[in-house]
């Protein structure tokens, strides 16, 4: 029997708490709560968890520094949906720089939650499955850089690691497989995110500006990502200088 898939809810309100998991493990997800950052670590470190569904506004602890916290790690986390009754784009924008790879503004549907996470799951199922599928190489040097498609993060020249968050991984491999390419926004929206996504075109800027940071883009070494003003980025495998 195939094994579900394991979604840890994260919302201090109680009565939303069981409601998420009651409806999420009736559509066939296995599910684990907690109400804040103690129980949330806490349920990490007893086992694996294939996606974390985060409310931003949580007391103390808030989801942001949460989401910060799981990236700064210095593993893979898994990814991850936050939850916002705040609609401002700025709040979006925050939480995809801290790492969420999704967000849902309440109130919201059971079937548009659901449909949200089978997406993310999906996405993140379909990169762990291209290396044995043979389509990237597990290790791909560009530059100074390696890139581990198996345990989906960078090595840098010395062999350190560089944790990357799922969409990281997802739009460096897009840049990798289209070289020298100027690719647009709505271009890198779709290869990364799908045609169904609903995200806005400032998502791929923070992507992009995120994963110029973990690159150390455009400081001490080749720039490898190109702004190509009015039409997109291009990739340089090989930096330019």
């Amino acid at each position: 029997m195939k094994a579900k898939d394991h979604i840890l809810v994260v919302d201090d309100d109680q009565g939303i708490r069981e409601l998420l998991r009651e409806n999420l493990e009736r559509y066939g997800f296995a599910v684990s709560i907690a109400n804040g950052g103690r129980q949330m670590r806490s349920v990490l470190a007893g086992g694996a968890v294939d996606l974390i569904v985060l409310d931003l506004m949580l007391p103390g602890e808030d989801g942001l520094s949460l989401c910060r916290e799981l990236h700064a790690a210095g593993a893979c986390p898994p990814p991850i949906l936050m939850l916002t009754a705040l609609r401002e784009e700025a709040d979006r924008i925050l939480g995809l720089e801290l790492g969420a790879d999704d967000y849902l503004a309440k109130p919201f549907s059971t079937r548009e939650l659901v449909a949200r996470v089978r997406a993310i799951l999906r996405r993140s199922r379909m990169a762990q499955a291209a290396p044995a599928q043979g389509l990237p190489a597990p290790l791909q040097q560009f530059g100074t850089w390696r890139l581990d498609n198996c345990a989906r993060h960078l090595l840098d020249s010395d062999g350190a690691m560089v944790a990357l968050s799922g969409a990281e991984y997802r739009l460096l491999r897009v840049f990798l497989e289209h070289p020298m390419r100027v690719l647009s926004r709505d271009q890198l929206l779709g290869l990364t995110q799908g045609h169904d996504s609903d995200s806005f075109d400032r998502s791929i800027d923070i992507l992009v500006s995120r994963l110029r940071k973990r690159l150390r883009d455009g400081s001490r070494d080749a720039a490898y990502i190109r702004t190509v003003r009015s039409e997109g980025y291009m990739f340089s495998p090989q930096g330019q200088t």
